[in-house]
């Protein structure tokens, strides 16, 4: 495993060329475009197998969309959240709001759009953002085995230029989809997407849902199988964004990217794959972290198709 991961880096290290690091958010503009890593975690052998960058932090992002879906199941029920959250791909960039007025009901059309994932992030339980947050850390520290903090620069970052989320948020306040205070909301969406992560951290959050659930550091079950395959589905069909068609093709695992450059990809009961790459495509994936995991797809006949 060890040389097919230095293999694969070094036929996709430049790719790293071709996109931007994501620019819209001040603090993620200053990764540099050469970091790239992968770790894959080998549930049967409980072994990690790390090339590249795997050690630097970044931000999970989108990333956290799952297991905030993962988290509002357990608080509220599948029927609570799917009644304010539609199931189905969009078709738009993942930062869109123009069918939140045309489809009606008007509700987002899934939980890995931000639109969604705002909406979600209004349904996970606690008295205070601060609560929230720490619920979600403390989900998140028996799958890593280890402490996680918010990235406060990063967070300030994204509070002070996410008026797109801003103005999504308001809309679906107006609709009935969120009934708390919306910057309040925003906040706690912020931080979330604002937890520092590594590329081998990714790949034990994809261990955890390869594993149905089970954390490959401690063994316990944190959530039901049913909830991680629901979470899996949705990477299925939403993960990628508007690129998620062309990746099940390609590769053929549900995953998920974010725009700090990462990709959680899980081989079920197999393996849980991280990849870090902070170059973007336009649709805000990491180039060549997708090229890597078509090559380790491809090697090790990971599609689940």
């Amino acid at each position: 495993m060890e040389e097919l991961l230095k293999d694969i880096l070094k036929r996709n290290q430049s790719y790293c060329t071709e996109g931007e690091v994501a620019q819209y958010i001040p603090a993620l503009a200053r990764q540099s475009k050469e970091n790239l890593g992968i770790s894959v975690v080998d549930i049967g052998k409980d072994k990690v197998f790390n090339c590249g960058d795997t050690e630097k932090f970044f931000t999970l992002q989108s990333i956290s969309k799952i297991f905030t879906l993962i988290m509002a199941l357990q608080d509220r029920g599948a029927n609570y959240v799917f009644e304010r959250v539609g199931m189905e791909p969009t078709g738009d960039p993942f930062n869109s709001i123009i069918k939140l007025e045309t489809i009606n009901p008007s509700r987002p059309l899934n939980p890995m759009i931000n639109a969604g994932a705002i909406a979600i992030s209004s349904m996970i339980k606690g008295e205070s953002n601060e609560q929230k947050i720490d619920r979600v850390i403390s989900f998140l520290e028996p799958i890593l085995g280890r402490k996680v903090t918010v990235n406060h620069e990063v967070f300030n970052s994204e509070r002070e230029t996410g008026n797109r989320n801003r103005a999504a948020a308001y809309f679906l306040k107006d609709v009935g989809v969120i009934s708390k205070d919306v910057e309040k909301v925003l906040d706690f969406y912020f931080m979330h997407c604002s937890l520092d992560v590594t590329c081998e951290d990714i790949g034990y959050l994809a261990a955890f849902l390869a594993n149905q659930g089970r954390s490959v550091k401690t063994g316990e079950q944190l959530v039901s199988e049913n909830v991680t395959q629901i979470a899996k589905s949705f990477m299925v069909t939403c993960g990628m964004y508007n690129s998620s068609g062309e990746f099940a093709i390609k590769v053929g695992v549900p995953a998920k990217s974010g725009v700090g450059g990462g990709v959680m990809a899980v081989s079920p009961n197999r393996y849980g794959i991280g990849v870090w790459g902070p170059a973007l495509d336009e649709k805000g994936n990491s180039i060549a972290g997708v090229k890597m995991l078509e090559d380790l797809s491809a090697n090790l006949n990971l599609s689940i198709f």
